[in-house]
């Protein structure tokens, strides 16, 4: 945190830290060009060109602006160094080895910060006009190694500017597309989340509602029978059945609100339960799964949420073993007084990899939290498992 506070703080002030940098790099390069040779004196060394002082000052001067400003204009001030440049070389017939260091600094800036093509029209006509100048009007030939060097050590800045540059743009390219990726990937998860809540929703009302419509015919019917009898019992029975309206008419209005425009012709017969095991393990079996299926304890009618969650949790588990499993599953199904455990294992494939999106796994647990119960599922020992607990303990319906 500390790292990225220092970061953010050197954007803000770019410019006075640039300004720093260049007069520290000034300063220090002219006493060593003044004070550097192994006598101590106050001239340039004998391998040095004693420039005139106002040349110094020239150059000085332009080295500060340049260094200080060359976030805000690299592409001009890479220009003016190689004027100033150009100029100190048709009056002295040598090139200032500060403006050589400036022209290298500002145009690797210049070359980070603009696409290629600009910067290799610019920095190379700056590098052709100070070869030229340099055969012109210096003291060494055209081919001689320190003006080859120069334009040699030029190209190679603005080379390694560029890469630097085309890998920077690189990486965050890689970035971003991961980043946009890891949005797309979550949006997409809740709205899959929210999908299955809302088919789970649908489901729970088919069947409540299923039972509620018997609870409510039934309850009419005593009622017309039992007028006759003792009177206590009509009126429990007409509170019955407005119970049972007034249930319907709230649970028509919450699945109202759930379903969208396109869902409201959706049939809403009971959904099918463990009772119907038989026909699911039939259409597996012509899918070409064989599924090896045991039942312990005695097989009972479920609370209609259990029962629909059960059948829902094999269907999902054996598709899974039908995807990624070698042809074979089986399947343990266990009625205990309090609860229905449900075991569905199979051998993973070889070389089967999951290419699925992993709802299926999401829509098992919120279809056992909706009941109740609970679900894990995942490889053990190059199997995949999947357990199921519901609880059972609801009284059966008549």
């Amino acid at each position: 945190m500390a790292w990225g506070q220092a970061r953010a703080w050197t954007r803000r002030h770019a410019t006075l830290i640039d300004a720093v940098f260049a007069v520290v790099f000034t300063g220090l390069f002219f006493i060593g060009y003044f004070l550097g040779d192994d006598k101590g004196g106050h001239g340039p060394r004998p391998d040095q060109v004693d420039f005139p002082i106002a040349v110094h000052v020239i150059v000085g001067a332009t080295a500060l602006v340049c260094l200080s400003l060359r976030r805000r204009w690299p592409e001009r001030l890479l220009i003016a160094d190689t004027v100033v440049l150009l100029g100190i070389i048709a009056a002295t017939g040598n090139r200032h080895p500060l403006l050589l260091l400036t022209w290298f600094i500002v145009g690797y800036t210049f070359a980070r910060r603009t696409n290629r093509r600009r910067a290799w029209l610019v920095a190379g006509a700056c590098i052709a006009a100070m070869y030229v100048a340099a055969g012109l009007f210096g003291d060494s030939a055209w081919t001689a190694p320190d003006n080859l060097g120069f334009a040699a050590w030029s190209i190679a800045v603005i080379a390694v500017a560029d890469a630097t540059r085309s890998r920077r743009a690189y990486i965050d390219s890689v970035e971003e597309r991961a980043r946009r990726a890891e949005e797309t990937r979550e949006e997409e998860a809740r709205r899959r989340v929210a999908e299955e809540r809302l088919r789970i929703a649908r489901e729970l009302h088919d069947v409540v509602a299923h039972h509620i419509a018997v609870i409510n015919v039934q309850a009419g019917a005593a009622a017309h029978v039992l007028r006759t009898r003792p009177e206590a019992v009509g009126p429990a029975l007409a509170h019955i059945r407005r119970a049972a309206d007034t249930v319907m008419q709230e649970l028509g209005s919450v699945v109202g609100v759930l379903r969208g425009e396109d869902e409201l012709d959706a049939p809403t017969e009971p959904t099918r339960g463990l009772a119907r095991l038989a026909e699911l393990l039939d259409s597996f079996a012509a899918a070409g799964l064989q599924v090896e299926h045991r039942q312990s304890g005695t097989a009972r009618d479920l609370p209609a949420v259990v029962d629909l969650a059960a059948y829902r949790i094999v269907q999902e588990s054996l598709t899974n073993a039908h995807k990624y499993g070698t042809g074979r599953a089986a399947l343990d199904v266990v009625y205990t007084p309090n609860a229905v455990t449900i075991d569905v294992g199979n051998a993973i494939g070889h070389g089967a990899e999951a290419t699925g999106s992993g709802y299926g796994l999401v829509g098992m647990r919120e279809r056992a939290a909706a009941a109740g119960g609970t679900v894990t599922a995942g490889p053990v020992d190059g199997r995949f498992a999947v357990h199921a607990e519901l609880p059972a303990t609801a009284k059966e319906t008549p």
